[in-house]
């Protein structure tokens, strides 16, 4: 009920037991003597007035029956007024990141994530150093040493470790020993993820561990300073997706890559899920493993979205003892067809995955074979 509604109905309430004592008052006097009360409360130009005159017209009732809006009742009004989607944002921030979080243009923030972007722009800034540094060595040079840009990979790593652990978001890695002897092995593969929080690009390159690796990443991040450029210097594969020139260069480099024995890391899904839930995978990374003829290992990363969900602009609150990645075994490519790789590899990462990040429909597997990564 709204404020002037309230006023209202409280008026009324107050004029109809003015009236009911009026016309008790006057009832030892016989008729006459209530017309003359009624009359000595209707005075014309006031709310009071009229509503003593509406009271005065039907039976008079106890005082006790005349009930106004209690608290509780009104508090109830409230609570049922509809919540606009900015209002509903705003009390789903504050649940997530407590009373002190707040919202921009650019994704919620509170204390915790302001101070998560500082360190890692600090961070970052000695990040960029060492990538101008090895982009001019490289210009010099003219390409003839570090000809798999191990070097831009290692400054990313030293940032990545620094950044978990000074914001203590470390995530548990279950069957660790599964890249370790993989990588032991010699051999090159695909390592394929879902995705759903930034924080999944730090996870997977922290569960690699420090060796050479490209991501196939779409062509948009490279918008994203420091990011981009390392993307760049590193010669990580960019996809544009509307490009399908791009796809076929992106396809042919990707198996030169594995070949040469450098290791390809994706997201098949080409976006983060707003969801959480693994959406609908691309068929261009496992068209590339397949045509390759090298494996693919399978990565569950869990709960990254609890720390910092699609419409956060920086973590909410630490990672450590929440997200965890899980690795699973390498799966052959060489005798399965493209389309039975990449359902055993979604099959597999959705096996990892906590129910609230499973896809609702676990029948259907979309295979959108006229797109790339």
């Amino acid at each position: 009920m709204r404020r002037g509604d309230r006023v209202v109905a409280l008026l009324v309430v107050a004029s109809g037991c003015c009236s009911c004592q009026a016309f008790s008052l006057s009832s030892s006097r016989g008729p006459l003597s209530a017309t003359r009360s009624v009359r000595l409360t209707k005075r014309p130009g006031t709310a009071l007035s009229n509503a003593a005159a509406a009271s005065a017209s039907t039976p008079s009732t106890p005082t006790s029956d005349a009930v106004s809006p209690s608290a509780a009742e009104v508090a109830s009004s409230d609570d049922d007024t509809p919540m606009t989607k900015q209002q509903q944002r705003m009390k789903q921030i504050r649940e997530e990141g407590g009373p002190l979080a707040f919202n921009t243009k650019y994704g919620a923030l509170n204390p915790y994530g302001i101070y998560y972007g500082i360190v890692s722009v600090g961070l970052g800034l000695v990040w960029l150093a060492l990538l101008t540094m090895s982009s001019v060595f490289y210009k010099i040079t003219g390409n003839r040493f570090d000809k798999r840009r191990r070097f831009p990979i290692f400054a990313g790593h030293l940032w990545g470790y620094a950044l978990l652990a000074l914001t203590g978001n470390f995530p548990k890695i279950e069957n660790k020993e599964i890249i370790d002897e993989f990588h032991k092995s010699g051999r090159k593969g695909m390592f394929v993820s879902n995705h759903n929080s930034w924080m999944d690009i730090p996870f997977i390159g922290y569960a690699m561990g420090w060796i050479n690796y490209k991501f196939v990443a779409k062509k948009e991040l490279e918008k994203v300073p420091i990011l981009g450029f390392s993307l760049s210097v590193a010669k990580h594969m960019m996809i544009d997706r509307a490009d399908r020139k791009s796809q076929l260069l992106t396809l042919r480099q990707g198996m030169k890559y594995m070949d040469d024995g450098v290791n390809l890391v994706t997201f098949p899904e080409g976006t983060r899920s707003r969801s959480g839930r693994v959406m609908p995978f691309k068929n261009g990374a496992f068209k590339m493993a397949h045509k390759a003829g090298k494996p693919v290992v399978p990565v569950s990363i869990c709960n990254a979205a609890k720390v910092m969900p699609s419409h956060w602009m920086m973590p909410f609150r630490p990672g450590r003892n929440i997200c965890k990645v899980l690795v699973h075994e390498p799966i052959e490519s060489s005798d399965k067809t493209e389309e039975e790789l990449g359902n055993s590899v979604r099959q597999s990462i959705i096996s990892g995955l906590p129910e609230e990040q499973r896809p609702l429909f676990h029948n259907e597997i979309k295979w959108p074979s006229d797109e790339s990564a």
